[in-house]
């Protein structure tokens, strides 16, 4: 039987949530030729090693520097032989027997780019990154500035599309990302140039770009722990800030200045009130 899917997890600093996730992955795929491959982003805590024997079918690698969640992936996924590659957030569960759905339909789609699922936190709360558009002047705007608190945009944050849909998006989360691995390689991966955020979106753009159709499939669900791996800091406003100002570097810069313009005072503006807040 061939290899059908790689599920790549990159691991920095979140052992525990990282068992959770392989044993709920243990747990759900039946039926399916698949592989694991976890890629460890050179964590500070060396409890990620009490795994290896744990799940004696994982492949683990150990990265000697932390370049980043893209180039870890993108490492991983040279050695993946599966058809398919889902690139999985350590800090997620998987929550039902539904991975044979999602590649069946992956399967019938023609021109399929990558899907995502429909995501919740431990609180039961929908997470509206699970569906999203491509980020332009009007949708950035209204995420920027719209709602300090709680922002659900309604063209950034799909709204317009029910939870439990099956729809074509622009733009899923590199949390639960499903793509054919021929179609990530054409694509380029995920650009190195981000160190952590705005890599999906990227990705996913580039797909659209190259006349693939990228779809939300709602039907599933995950657990996201999210942010839970995340401290709220300088440094993560920096990386936050900088992912969209690589995007809009690489995408508007040149082909519409006007836009670009309007989002880089938006940006800046925005990473100035979140740096006060930290205060």
């Amino acid at each position: 039987m061939d290899m059908r899917l790689s599920i790549i997890i990159v691991n920095y600093n979140v052992t525990q949530l990282l068992r959770n996730c392989l044993l709920s992955v243990q747990r759900y795929i039946k039926n399916i030729e698949y592989e694991v491959i976890v890629i460890d982003n050179a964590s500070t805590d060396s409890s990620w090693g009490d795994l290896i024997p744990e799940f004696p079918h994982v492949h683990f690698i150990a990265s000697e520097t932390n370049g980043g969640f893209s180039k870890a992936n993108n490492q991983a996924i040279e050695t993946a032989a599966g058809e398919y590659v889902l690139l999985l957030n350590p800090d997620t569960e998987l929550e039902g027997f539904y991975m044979d759905d999602l590649l069946n339909f992956a399967d019938s789609q023609p021109d399929f780019g990558c899907m995502g699922v429909r995501m919740h936190d431990a609180q039961g709360n929908f997470l509206p990154e699970s569906k999203r558009s491509v980020p332009d002047m009007f949708n950035s705007f209204e995420k920027l500035f719209t709602s300090f608190k709680k922002n659900n945009s309604k063209s950034y944050y799909r709204s317009d599309i029910e939870e439990n849909a099956i729809a074509e998006v622009d733009v899923v989360t590199g949390a639960f990302l499903l793509v054919k691995k021929e179609v990530y390689t054409e694509a380029g991966g995920l650009d190195d140039a981000y160190f952590m955020y705005g890599e999906d979106i990227d990705l996913c753009f580039t797909l659209l770009r190259n006349g693939y159709r990228n779809y939300y499939y709602g039907k599933a669900s995950i657990l996201h722990h999210k942010g839970e791996s995340t401290v709220k800091d300088e440094v993560y406003l920096q990386r936050f800030y900088g992912a969209m100002q690589i995007f809009i570097d690489k995408y508007y810069k040149e082909d519409k200045p006007v836009q670009y313009s309007f989002l880089k005072a938006g940006l800046k503006l925005r990473y100035h009130i979140e740096k006060i807040k930290l205060k």
